[in-house]
């Protein structure tokens, strides 16, 4: 999963960003998300998620409070194929 976040989205994540991080938590205690994280360079507020599934990731952003409260302006599910993993 990827987020594009709006322009000026600082205000807005800061505002979200509890209720954010605490869905984070959730889906991770669930073992739906492997990894998230935001990209450094430019750092613009754009953000990659690794969940198990395609439906857990839809799950995650139909109630993610940054797709709600407007702090992402678009984002996208792909799928991933992964070709080195532990044995």
């Amino acid at each position: 999963m990827s987020y594009r976040a709006v322009e000026d989205f600082m205000p807005l994540a800061l505002q979200h960003g509890p209720a954010h991080v605490a869905r984070l938590h959730e889906f991770r205690d669930r073992g739906l998300l492997l990894m998230v994280g935001t990209f450094d360079e430019p750092m613009n507020g754009d953000a990659m998620g690794v969940f198990t599934t395609r439906e857990a990731a839809e799950e995650f952003i139909a109630g993610d409070p940054f797709v709600l409260g407007g702090v992402v302006a678009s984002h996208s599910v792909r799928p991933w194929n992964e070709v080195l993993h532990p044995g």
